[in-house]
Order: C-alpha cells, then sequence, then structure tokens
C-alpha cells in the first residue's frame, strides 16, 4: 500500500496534455514544493506543443502513455486530464502506484464508475482528489468571504446564467474540445455540475432539485441549455439558467462563463463578465465594487492553479481537501436527479 505522507519535493506526473491539460501542466510548472517530472501523452505534436509554453527547467519527460510513465518515474502524485470515458482504465493503472491522484472531472464520465473509482483508492491507501476548479475561481472565493462577513445577511438566492457563447453551429467545440459534440450528457454533465459543486461551497448543502433540459444545436448529441432549481437545507434557493448557444456581455465571455447574482436580507452581490464583484445594500440604488486579488492568466482567473495548489495545500498539512472523490460524488448524485427530473417532470428530493 503507497504511503499516505508526502515528501518536502512531489514529484508530479500528468495525463494528457490536450487544451485542458495544458493549464495543469503550466500549474504544476509554478507550484512551489512540486516538481513537474513527467507528462503522458501519445500525440508527440500536441505534448511538444504544450511544453513549449513552459519554462525550459520546468519541462517534464514525455512519455506515450501511463504504463510508461509509471514503470520509468517514482511519482508521488498523478494529475489526470484526459477526457472523462478514460479515467477509470487510468485511474486503474495509477491508484497502486502513487500514494496521491487527482482526476479531472467529469470525474470517471459516470456515477457508478466514480463510486467504484473512490473505493479502489481506500483500498490501495491512495488520497483521490477530483480537480473541481470553479470554486477556486478568485471571485468565487471572495464571494463567499463576503457572505460568510455578513456583507449581505441571510442569502436568499443565488442565480448564475451560463452564457458562454460557443455552442453555435456545425462546427461547436470542434477547436478546442471536441469530444463535448458526442456526449449524450452534456451541459449539466460537463458545465452545470461546477455550479452545482460551486452553489454548495456558496450556500451550503442542497435538498432538493428541479429542471428543465433541452438541445439547441442540432449537431451535437446532448443538451446545451435548461433551466435548474435547487432547494438548500438553509431554506435558500439556486437558478442556474444555461444556455451555450447564447453569450453575454464580456470582452472574454470565458473567463467568467456568464454572470451571478446572490441576493441577501441586507444586500446583492453580482458578478460581472470581467470577474468584478459588486454589493448593493439592500435599500440602496448604488453598487460598490468589491476588490480582491487575482490574476487574468491562463482559465478563469488562474483557477487551474488555485485548485491544484489547495488540494496540495490541504494534503501537505494532513488535513482532507474538500475535493477529496468520496466527497465530490455528492455533486454527481445532484447531478443524476437533475436528469431525473428532466425526464420526470417532478421536483426531486436529496
Amino acid at each position: 500500500m503507497p504511503e499516505a505522507a508526502l515528501p518536502e519535493r512531489v514529484r508530479v506526473g500528468v495525463v494528457g496534455a490536450g487544451y485542458f491539460g495544458r493549464f495543469h501542466l503550466d500549474a504544476w510548472a509554478r507550484i512551489g514544493g512540486a516538481a513537474l517530472v513527467a507528462v503522458a501523452e501519445p500525440d508527440a505534436a500536441r505534448a511538444a506543443g504544450a511544453l513549449a509554453g513552459l519554462p525550459e527547467g520546468a519541462r517534464p519527460r514525455v512519455y506515450p502513455g501511463v504504463a510508461e510513465m509509471l514503470a520509468a518515474e517514482a511519482l508521488d502524485l498523478v494529475d489526470i486530464t484526459a477526457p472523462p470515458a478514460a479515467h477509470p482504465a487510468i485511474l486503474e493503472a495509477v491508484l497502486p502506484r502513487v500514494s496521491h491522484a487527482i482526476c479531472q472531472k467529469p470525474f470517471c464520465g459516470g456515477l457508478e464508475a466514480a463510486r467504484a473509482a473512490s473505493a479502489l483508492a481506500a483500498r490501495h491507501g491512495t488520497r483521490l482528489a477530483v480537480h473541481e476548479n470553479i470554486r477556486f475561481q478568485p471571485w468565487n472565493q471572495a464571494a463567499r468571504g463576503l457572505i460568510e462577513a455578513g456583507a449581505i445577511g441571510a442569502p436568499y438566492q443565488v442565480t448564475f446564467r451560463l452564457r458562454p457563447g460557443d455552442g453555435q453551429g456545425a462546427r461547436a467545440y470542434l477547436d478546442r474540445q471536441p469530444y463535448f459534440r458526442a456526449m449524450p450528457r452534456f451541459m449539466v454533465h460537463e458545465t452545470a455540475v461546477h455550479w452545482i459543486d460551486t452553489f454548495r461551497y456558496l450556500l451550503g448543502e442542497m435538498t432538493g432539485v428541479w429542471a428543465q433540459l433541452r438541445r439547441i444545436n442540432p449537431a451535437i448529441a446532448g443538451e446545451d441549455a435548461g433551466v435548474i432549481l435547487f432547494d438548500f437545507a438553509s431554506g435558500a434557493r439556486g437558478l442556474f439558467d444555461g444556455n451555450r448557444c447564447a453569450d453575454h456581455g464580456a470582452e472574454n465571455r470565458r473567463l467568467t462563463l456568464g454572470e451571478m447574482w446572490i441576493e441577501g436580507a441586507a444586500g446583492t452581490l453580482r458578478l460581472d463578465g470581467a470577474g468584478r464583484l459588486w454589493l448593493r445594500r439592500f435599500g440602496e440604488t448604488e453598487e460598490a465594487q468589491q476588490r480582491f486579488a487575482w490574476q487574468d492568466r491562463h482559465f478563469g482567473g488562474d483557477c487551474v492553479h488555485r485548485c491544484a495548489a489547495g488540494i496540495l495545500a490541504d494534503w501537505r498539512a494532513g488535513r482532507p481537501s474538500p475535493m477529496e472523490a468520496a466527497s465530490y460524488i455528492r455533486n454527481q448524485e445532484i447531478e443524476a436527479a437533475v436528469y431525473e427530473s428532466a425526464a420526470t417532470g417532478r421536483h426531486i428530493p436529496l
């Protein structure tokens, strides 16, 4: 069984160097106490392109597959960025060989496979977390801090309008993540699950869901729009209003992917498409910008780096990460309830 303690210098291997894998490679090259030593990527040209953006001294060795990487390297942590369908087989190879692993979402492509992977990690004594980065976006972390400080009083509702504007036409998603097009379950499984997790991060546990979903673009297999209502144990409500074919007024529509409002008894927080938070006190007409530090780097305010560094910091401190797979699976259970509600037209208690 692998030893759970992490050494002072954590040797990291990454699986996958595709569109999103590049953000992971860059993150590990910058995280203190981590050494990015290997990447498994069968496409040599893709690997070369991903590594070209890294400092020369931080470029890892490249292997054509996971088996070759594990055979050649003594790794402490493996970060999996491959497409969801590949997760179970990769985890079967990785979990017996390392003490710590992180896997991108959609985790294992589905609930039952995710449960099996979590159980396998437990059997091998391997810490396994899910790279769920939206809650690590700086504006979401700042919003939670303001809520906890009482800036809006008791929360009534959180609303997010997903409007990336990337889903129109016959070539939708081909340039970045073409496997999106074949997903039979798409917007909720791939995208809205981010905000299931983020809503829970902001307002606590959910107790029920109701959903209507639809497909607008006939060029893809799954749904690309819909409305989901969430009940919270506190009595608050959540609304996710998603449409990947519509956009919002932002210079970079992928920065926040949409706009958010968090309403409470004492005021309202508003997130705009430039990553700015605005607070309007109850009864007032003017908003005040809430300042917080962040970098407009890579994806979503450098949230990939924030997520990986946060998970590693928790593990180094000997505490569980909030992104541990066994805990993260709750998001996937809620996702399953969303699809059940959409299929039956019923409110689904959780």
